[in-house]
């Protein structure tokens, strides 16, 4: 069976992303891109994809790969999308409470488009994956925190922990490391579990260690966030996958691993891809940086979208030294003038706006 694409419902554009014009109140004013492969069978998959600053959906579609991941594996492809009047340099706004508050704002929005998708395209509700890159990952964490139940799995990519900042000048301090908030702060910050709850998301985070936008530290404060919700111990599995530092969580449940971390000591800031294997995902350039990692794979063979014998064809055969793989400029200090055309201009500089 085939899903109902009714042209009241979406829009075409490039790249055979379709926008949802309407899908609910929309407090955060975004809008929606869907994708959704050829004869995709009802009660299919979803994977929601946001964007880093500067980007567009069209753009993270590009650069991540997720569509071909799609069709060749049946799921559909959520691409919310900031526009500039709401940010000047399309970052979703996860630092400001109004916006990564559960109702409300741009988490709001993103969580209305959800299940607008869902219900109108006959997608299965309980297999609902998010995952995101820079602001975006800091987005989708926001999401994951507020409504957990509404997700399978989650993805942060570069991201930063939830609910401690107020304004784009926390926000700048925590990409750089400083002024960081204590534990206790990070914990109190996140919401308490639904009395409801039945499930947790299975989390991966992934992190640059030459990352010199969003510091490394910021991974270790978004898993200590997730492994004081989970009730996990600060203590996991740890091993190598091609040269990366993987670290496993596991839950009291038989159900396997509940959060995972990677790390790519040499990666800069971006999304780790493959561009070199015989079937690649995505397309390297500014933050989608070539190695031998897929993110974008070993996210979905995480989560069960793909079995462990489909991953050799999207990663590169063969092992070697990672390079730097960075394309940020150097750490500059806050340049003078005013508030607001500093922290444009530092924006601009660290690569969260262009």
């Amino acid at each position: 069976m085939t899903l109902p694409r009714a042209k009241s419902e979406t829009t075409e554009t490039e790249g055979s992303l379709r926008e949802i014009p309407r899908f609910g109140t929309n407090p955060g004013q975004l809008k929606a891109w869907l994708y959704l492969p050829s004869d995709l069978p009802s009660g299919a998959p979803l994977v929601v994809a946001l964007h880093g600053c500067g980007q567009t959906a069209e753009d993270f579609a590009r650069g991540t790969g997720w569509n071909r991941l799609a069709d060749r594996h049946g799921f559909a492809v959520l691409y919310p999308e900031q526009q500039r009047r709401n940010n000047g340099g399309r970052c979703f706004n996860w630092f400001q409470p109004e916006d990564f508050a559960a109702a409300g704002g741009e988490v709001d929005s993103i969580r209305q488009m959800i299940l607008h998708v869902v219900e109108c395209q006959g997608l299965d509700g309980q297999r609902v994956f998010i995952m995101g890159l820079s602001a975006g990952a800091a987005m989708a964490h926001a999401m994951l925190a507020t409504h957990p139940d509404l997700f399978c799995g989650g993805g942060i990519v570069a991201g930063l922990p939830y609910g401690v900042t107020r304004t784009m000048g926390d926000a700048l301090q925590l990409m750089r490391g400083r002024n960081l908030p204590r534990p206790q702060v990070l914990a109190d910050a996140m919401p308490a579990a639904p009395a409801n709850r039945h499930r947790w998301p299975r989390i991966t985070v992934w992190q640059g260690g030459a990352d010199r936008t969003v510091r490394a530290v910021n991974a270790e404060m978004v898993l200590s966030q997730w492994r004081g919700a989970m009730g996990l111990s600060a203590g996991g599995e740890t091993s190598r996958i091609r040269g990366a530092r993987r670290t496993l969580f596991k839950g009291a449940g038989k159900n396997g691993p509940l959060l995972e971390s990677v790390t790519l000591d040499a990666l800069g800031h971006g999304l780790p891809l493959a561009a070199g294997a015989s079937a690649p995902l995505g397309v390297a350039g500014q933050f989608f940086l070539d190695c031998d990692l897929s993110a974008v794979a070993r996210m979905a063979l995480f989560w069960g979208l793909i079995e462990e014998r489909d991953l050799p064809a999207y990663e590169r055969a063969g092992e070697r030294p990672y390079r730097s793989a960075s394309t940020e400029e150097t750490d500059p200090a806050l340049p003078s003038g005013s508030l607001g055309r500093m922290l444009e201009k530092a924006m601009k500089v660290t690569g969260f706006m262009r």
